[in-house]
C-alpha cells in the first residue's frame, strides 16, 4: 500500500496539484495541517484535498483562519493572509477546516502538526525538542509538519553502557529510508511553502509492504501561483519568498 504523507500546502494549488500528479496512485492520503493560509486559492485546496477522502489534521494556520488562534501572535503578513482567506472560504469548506482533529493515530503511525507534545504550535527543529517529543507518543514513528523543512529525528535505543540518543538525519530527494526499530519523528516538508532553499513542493511517499519512505521534490508554475497572489494584493513578501524557497 501506498500512502502520500504531505503538509502545508497553503492554499497553493499549483503545487499541490504538481504533488498528486507526480505521486500517481496512491491508496491513502495523510495531510499534517496548514491546508489554508498564505495562498490564493483556499476554497479549491480544501475542496481537492476533500475529493481525496484523506486523514488530515489541524495546523495553527487552519486555526488562525477559523479564529480559533489569536491573530496578532502572527506576522503582519501571514495575519493579513488569515484573514483573506477566512473570507474566501465557503461555509461547507470552513466547517471541514473546523473539523479537523488536533492529533490522528494510523496504524504505527501518530500524525501532529507541529509536535505530539504542542500539536498545534511546537516546532521541532532541534534535537533537544525532539527528544522531548518522543515521550508524547506512543507509535513507533511520528508525522509532523509546521517546519516547512523535511527532515527525520531519530531515537536509539537505550544500552547498558549509553543512554537512548536522538539525531537529526538530513531527508534529501529520492532518498529512500528503510523503516526499523528505531522511534522515528518524519517532516516531509512543506507542498505550498517550503523554507529550506528549495522552492520546488516536497512531500513523501510511505510504502507500507516493505515499509520505506522515499522524500521527493516536484517543480510547479511558481509564476502561476505568485500572479493569483498579487491580483488578490496579497503580501508581497509572500509572493517573493516562494521563489527562493524561505
Amino acid at each position: 500500500m501506498r500512502c502520500l504523507l504531505l503538509s502545508d500546502i497553503h492554499s497553493n494549488l499549483e503545487a499541490f496539484q504538481a504533488v498528486l500528479d507526480d505521486a500517481g496512485q496512491v491508496d491513502q492520503v495523510w495531510c499534517l495541517g496548514d491546508v489554508v493560509g498564505y495562498g490564493p486559492d483556499p476554497n479549491a485546496c480544501v475542496k481537492l484535498l476533500r475529493s481525496l477522502s484523506p486523514t488530515c489534521i489541524a495546523g495553527n494556520h487552519d486555526w488562525a483562519t477559523l479564529g480559533k488562534l489569536d491573530l496578532q501572535d502572527f506576522n503582519p503578513d501571514a495575519r493579513d493572509a488569515n484573514l483573506w482567506n477566512r473570507q474566501q472560504l465557503t461555509p461547507d469548506n470552513l466547517a471541514y477546516v473546523e473539523a479537523l482533529p488536533q492529533v490522528a493515530v494510523e496504524g504505527q503511525f501518530t500524525l501532529a502538526h507541529g509536535s505530539p507534545r504542542h500539536p498545534i504550535w511546537e516546532y521541532i527543529i532541534y534535537t533537544s525538542t525532539a527528544r522531548a517529543s518522543f515521550e508524547h507518543f506512543h507509535t513507533p514513528y511520528c508525522l509532523v509538519g509546521h517546519t516547512h523543512t523535511p527532515t527525520i529525528f531519530r531515537l536509539t535505543p537505550e544500552t547498558e553502557v549509553s543512554g537512548s540518543i536522538c539525531e537529526q538525519i538530513a531527508l534529501d530527494d529520492g532518498r529512500l529510508v528503510k523503516l526499523g526499530p528505531e522511534r522515528l519523528i518524519i517532516n516531509p516538508g512543506s507542498v505550498g511553502q517550503p523554507r529550506d532553499g528549495d522552492s520546488r513542493a516536497s512531500y513523501v511517499i510511505l510504502n507500507m509492504e516493505d515499509m520505506t519512505i522515499e522524500h521527493r521534490r516536484v517543480p510547479y508554475p511558481i509564476e502561476e501561483t505568485q500572479a493569483k497572489m498579487m491580483s488578490h494584493d496579497l503580501p508581497l513578501r509572500l509572493v517573493l519568498r516562494l521563489k527562493y524557497g524561505w
